[in-house]
């Protein structure tokens, strides 16, 4: 019998058509419910089967947030049915280090006989969004899922975002897989009760935005700065809502939301800050890492990519303005800062491709770092942190 000819091999492209929702809402649970129900669709037979997972750091900060779950689904009876109670899942990292977490959220998705046109809405910060999103991404391989971020970091930047993990063998986000919500709602009132620490962490991803895509962007972030350091809400809400329509835009338009190519062009500054996230025992924030991470990559841009020597110095102007320090002593251990490098390639796979910058709104791709400027970019920061708390000092 003659093989096969090799004619007969099918390689068809096609596309799926998918629908990424967002909404912004200044009070969700309060008089805006309606915006919440009317993204849960029926499905032909009945109305949706709603799930809830609230993040335990915003139980404690909102203490009547079940109530107002409750509240809402009850006067919202005839279009949903809740499963189940309100489920609180630990917040913070943590909940992204421990397998065992996923595996409860799994045999709680289980016993509560979810379905794909189940919902599940989950209320939290990021890490608890990427494990609980996770979870919904492969539970039937695929549950829908509605995000309500309760962090700037999660509203202008991952909330937004087509990908979920946990991490594994002390590596960022090792396990995971790209899902794109059904729908995400950013709702300001969720935002009052965050520690100030907290609150800052998102606009180190708002700058990262704005240096990749936003040159107006930039500079009206640098001039409100310390405004938004005061938590006065019109620049912070209008630099997230900016930041969270250019990740949606990127995503959608980008052409390449799943990341099979070999850049992370929204990733800048964020190979160093995975890696400093785990140095630290993830006792840095996810947003302080980052502010790391861009003070690192915009000096390097400049002496090395032609980047302008006064946007890099207006940009670490800006994070230590918005509140950020800087500081971390595994800046002082460079080998080990290095290794981040290595798992930046391994976790994309290829040869390493890094974002850099080489003017304001002009990303470039780069695949070889000049480690003699990368090392002096570092010490820069690292100097920059402690002429800072000298100054604060005196």
């Amino acid at each position: 019998m003659r093989n096969e000819p090799l004619a007969n091999a099918l390689d068809v492209r096609f596309s799926v058509p998918f629908v990424h929702r967002v909404r912004f809402t200044q009070d969700l649970l309060g008089d805006e419910q309606q915006v919440l129900a009317d993204v849960l669709e029926p499905s032909e037979d009945r109305a949706p089967r709603v799930q809830f997972w609230l993040d335990e750091r915003v139980h404690r900060t909102h203490p009547a947030m079940v109530e107002s779950i409750r509240t809402f689904c009850h006067a919202h009876a005839d279009q949903l049915t809740r499963i189940g109670n309100v489920q609180i899942i630990s917040g913070g990292e943590s909940v992204k280090n421990d397998v065992h977490i996923l595996e409860r959220i799994l045999k709680v998705f289980h016993v509560s006989d979810l379905d794909r046109r189940s919902y599940v809405v989950v209320i939290g910060g990021g890490a608890v969004l990427d494990a609980v999103g996770f979870a919904a991404a492969i539970a039937h391989r695929g549950i829908r899922l509605v995000r309500l971020p309760t962090t700037t970091l999660a509203q202008a930047d991952s909330g937004i975002g087509v990908k979920n993990a946990v991490n594994l063998f002390r590596k960022k986000n090792w396990i995971g897989a790209f899902a794109v919500p059904w729908a995400v709602i950013n709702d300001a009132a969720m935002l009052a009760t965050l520690a100030d620490r907290d609150f800052i962490c998102g606009f180190a991803e708002c700058l990262k935005v704005a240096l990749l895509k936003d040159a107006s962007m930039f500079h009206q972030l640098c001039r409100s700065a310390d405004r938004i350091a005061r938590r006065e809400m019109a620049p912070a809400l209008d630099m997230i809502r900016r930041s969270a329509e250019w990740h949606l835009r990127h995503i959608t338009a980008g052409g390449d939301p799943f990341e099979s190519r070999e850049a992370r062009p929204l990733d800048f500054g964020h190979w160093s800050a995975h890696r400093l996230e785990s140095v630290s025992e993830y006792r840095l924030r996810h947003g302080e890492a980052v502010a790391i991470g861009l003070a690192i990559d915009c000096i390097y841009s400049s002496l090395v990519h032609g980047f302008d020597q006064r946007h890099a110095s207006r940009a670490l102007n800006c994070l230590k303005a918005l509140g950020f320090s800087l500081k971390s002593d595994a800046l002082d251990d460079i080998p080990s800062l290095f290794a981040g490098l290595e798992e930046f390639r391994q976790h994309l796979g290829g040869r390493l491709t890094l974002t850099m910058v080489r003017d304001l709104g002009t990303p470039i791709d780069v695949h070889a770092i000049d480690r003699d400027a990368m090392r002096t970019a570092i010490k820069r920061v690292a100097e920059e942190a402690r002429r800072d708390r000298r100054a604060a000092a005196q």
